[in-house]
């Protein structure tokens, strides 16, 4: 039986549940306004003076690839220079946000690219991987003030990650692209100059290598 009490309180919260009820849209409205948000654009870029280190996985070792080619792609379009441009890998997704954080606190770098793939499984480890590395990359950005690009793609299936990793819809494209505006974002904002950086060969980062190569080369993560 209904309460005299629930019914009041049913009918007190009823304008606040139409102010958030959702707006019904037709198909094809939907899918233009998905379309338009998707979509990113950038103006003229200028990171000559910029240095931009990426960390890779090795897990899912060929789409990652064609993403970084993307990404390098797009800071070759940049002006970034190819000595400045340093990368290094890591095993897996989880380890991006530690090493992140370590090349951050080095000041040797003006933005972070990370790459991965993450593709769902049978298991819940899709799940916890991918909420643990997107929170970790953000509060490394946010406690270095450090621009870390998310790089990481999550998907469903190999085959989406197939249509994000290739031809003309690779999004680490835009990962470049992203990685170099909010370095020079940062570089005006902190008034920041673009003296000459320590080298970060030391370190682990340099030219990129074949994966096996390097990893028989170096047994850590730089």
């Amino acid at each position: 039986m209904i309460s005299l009490r629930s019914i009041i309180l049913a009918l007190a919260l009823a304008p606040f549940a139409a102010a958030f009820a959702p707006t019904l849209t037709s198909s094809s409205s939907f899918q233009a306004l998905k379309a338009a948000e998707s979509e990113v654009s950038f103006g003229d870029l200028d990171g000559k003076e910029v240095r931009i280190g990426i960390i890779r996985t090795r897990w899912n070792d060929e789409h990652v690839s064609n993403l970084v080619d993307g990404c390098r792609a797009a800071l070759k379009e940049c002006n970034v220079k190819e000595e400045n441009i340093f990368e290094t890998n890591v095993p897996g997704a989880y380890e991006l946000p530690l090493a992140a954080r370590f090349l951050a606190l080095s000041g040797t770098v003006d933005a972070i690219v990370t790459a991965g793939v993450l593709i769902k499984g049978d298991t819940l480890h899709f799940e916890y991987i991918s909420d643990a590395v997107s929170k970790g990359l953000m509060n490394v950005g946010i406690q270095t003030s450090m621009p870390i690009v998310y790089g990481v793609l999550n998907c469903l299936d190999e085959d989406q990650v197939k249509k994000r990793s290739s031809a003309d819809n690779n999004h680490g494209y835009d990962w470049g692209k992203t990685a170099v505006e909010m370095a020079l974002l940062r570089n005006e904002a902190l008034n920041i100059q673009t003296a000459e950086k320590p080298n970060l060969e030391s370190m682990g980062f340099g030219k990129a290598e074949a994966v096996e190569e390097k990893k028989a080369k170096a047994p850590g993560f730089f």
